[in-house]
């Protein structure tokens, strides 16, 4: 029989016997292996390694086409491109941060890397079907760009019909073709993670023992695999009409446009929160450890996960407002859209509350956690706006849009990445990056940000359609505003790369825990062990056991 370890809460182990500190590490980041053991690699931290540097590539290319578009935009009339070529640049920055960047972030390398860990497993339960999924992703990425280099594609990235299906001139099929294995690829994931979850937790992990970080990732599986094969289906009917000149969505074969628009929102609504609910699980780990306190209402937080798993399938409606929906359809869509904001807003309000009268640490990860409360905040309270028929007339399609939408995914979805690549950079790779320049770093993302996106927010109130190459020339100011925000945001995400990539050099050992915080995943060495565990875990002590660590600091105190 094996030995075990007794999980302590303190992030110690005892119980059975420590490794021999004699014996030689293997360490799984060491780059001197050959390049067949990466590319062939069943290691499930391996593998989030892969997915971090192939996202890190489509990052940059989503953002370069970002500031050609905020360039472009500073002059009324344009100045570096054609209308055409405006139309596919603008189109290349959605489809690649969201079907490349967006929707698997946080799941493919923080939900590869750590899952397993938190939940005490030696890897996930089908190691095979990780990898598939990695390089699922990194040939769907390929086509994506290809389709964007050669000839681009001018649709937008929500690929509407009849334009997707019967106009355009551009690599349409083959950027479809890209977004339908990118979503196989997170089927793949999602299986693999819900599988794990359910069978492989280590004796002793409850339901209610889970970290949040886990519970967030289990409802977003379960949205990929109800939502996804709805878009790629819906997809795989415009190739076959563009293709085949089969009537499903053209007027001109006998389809219907609208069509179209119900099957692509009953899952891109959806969607939103498969970008945003990893986004809330990392911000719940990194608020429980930097305020030393175990989270506040521990069991509303993760349920509220699954009520957004589930309401999130009955608003898609509320984007069809001028639509041809009655507005009886829009009165209920409405209603189940100010609805779904509860479990969302009770998410913020226990997260504040595990703040007060904490001992507040403001590391570099808690800067970032305290910006997606802020920004996440106005993209949810401006959201309603759009929730409401009466307003969302004046504002649909308008700049408005273009704001609350960044607000979310990138104050929500991107500045969480940034919070996880902080926090868990030293237990990935094992040390330590110089920690004063990235809390500045992290103001100057979230004043960029804020420069970037908030006149926007004007500029669409005012009436400033989005995606037009030519505009009045009253609403350059708030333009130039924009894109002078966008340098500034660009430059603080540029930053991190050097020096990150400097601490895997230069960077101080890290340790097993140098946060000091709470879970199985720190309980190891940094980086983990190939196996994850030199022994099986027993769970004990409760998730987030802070209290029981801020009680014995008192007691010391008084005597």
């Amino acid at each position: 029989m094996s030995d075990v370890i007794i999980g302590t809460g303190k992030g110690t182990a005892v119980g059975a016997p420590q490794p021999d500190p004699n014996t030689p590490r293997v360490n799984y980041l060491n780059v001197s292996h050959t390049l067949s053991s990466w590319l062939l690699t069943k290691d499930h931290k391996r593998i989030a390694m892969l997915y971090l540097f192939s996202i890190s590539i489509f990052f940059a290319v989503g953002g370069a086409a970002a500031g050609m578009v905020r360039a472009e935009l500073m002059f009324p009339r344009g100045s570096l491109l054609q209308s055409e070529g405006y139309n596919r640049m603008f189109t290349a920055h959605g489809v690649i941060m969201i079907f490349f960047f967006l929707l698997v972030a946080i799941p493919a390398v923080f939900g590869n890397f750590l899952i397993p860990l938190m939940i005490g497993a030696r890897d996930l339960a089908f190691p095979r079907l990780n990898l598939l999924s990695w390089y699922l992703y990194m040939i769907a990425g390929t086509l994506g760009v290809t389709a964007m280099l050669f000839g681009g594609v001018d649709v937008g990235w929500t690929f509407y019909t009849p334009l997707s299906s019967m106009y355009s001139n551009g690599q349409v099929t083959i950027a479809i073709l890209a977004a339908f294995l990118a979503g196989f690829s997170s089927i793949a994931t999602a299986v693999n993670f819900i599988a794990t979850i359910h069978k492989m937790r280590a004796p002793g992990m409850t339901w209610d023992k889970l970290p949040l970080y886990v519970w967030g990732h289990y409802a977003t599986s379960v949205i990929i695999i109800l939502g996804t094969p709805v878009v790629a289906m819906t997809l795989l009917l415009v190739v076959l009409e563009r293709t085949f000149g089969i009537g499903f969505f053209s007027p001109e074969l006998g389809g219907d446009p609208v069509l179209f628009q119900h099957m692509f929102w009953f899952y891109s609504h959806p969607a939103v929160y498969i970008m945003i609910l990893p986004g809330f699980s990392v911000i719940s780990e990194i608020i429980a450890c930097f305020s030393r306190k175990k989270i506040f209402g521990y069991h509303f937080v993760a349920y509220s996960s699954m009520a957004i798993a589930g309401l999130g399938f009955l608003v898609w409606g509320h984007h069809m407002y001028v639509s041809s929906q009655s507005m009886y359809q829009g009165t209920v869509f409405s209603l189940l859209s100010f609805l779904v904001a509860i479990p969302s807003a009770v998410k913020v309000f226990n997260w504040c509350a595990t703040m007060y009268k904490g001992s507040v640490w403001l590391a570099s990860p808690m800067i970032y956690a305290i910006s997606f409360l802020g920004l996440f905040v106005i993209g949810g309270l401006t959201g309603m706006y759009l929730a409401a028929m009466a307003t969302d007339v004046h504002l649909t399609a308008t700049y408005f849009i273009v704001a609350h939408f960044h607000y979310v995914m990138v104050g929500g979805t991107v500045t969480a990445f940034m919070g996880a690549l902080h926090f868990w950079w030293p237990k990935m790779t094992g040390k330590m990056y110089p920690e004063n320049i990235a809390r500045y770093n992290a103001l100057i993302v979230f004043i960029g940000f804020n420069l970037t996106f908030l006149p926007q927010f004007v500029a669409g109130y005012l009436g400033m359609p989005r995606r037009y190459h030519y505009y009045p020339a009253e609403y350059q100011p708030w333009m130039i505003l924009s894109t002078t925000g966008s340098t500034v945001l660009g430059f603080g995400m540029i930053v991190p790369v050097f020096y990150l990539l400097w601490s895997l050099k230069k960077g101080k050992d890290a340790g097993p825990n140098p946060w000091g915080a709470k879970g199985l995943e720190w309980e190891t060495e940094s980086p983990p062990d190939p196996h994850n565990f030199h022994h099986i875990p027993v769970v004990t002590a409760p998730v987030y056991d802070y209290d029981a660590e801020a009680e014995e600091r008192e007691l010391q105190g008084e005597n």
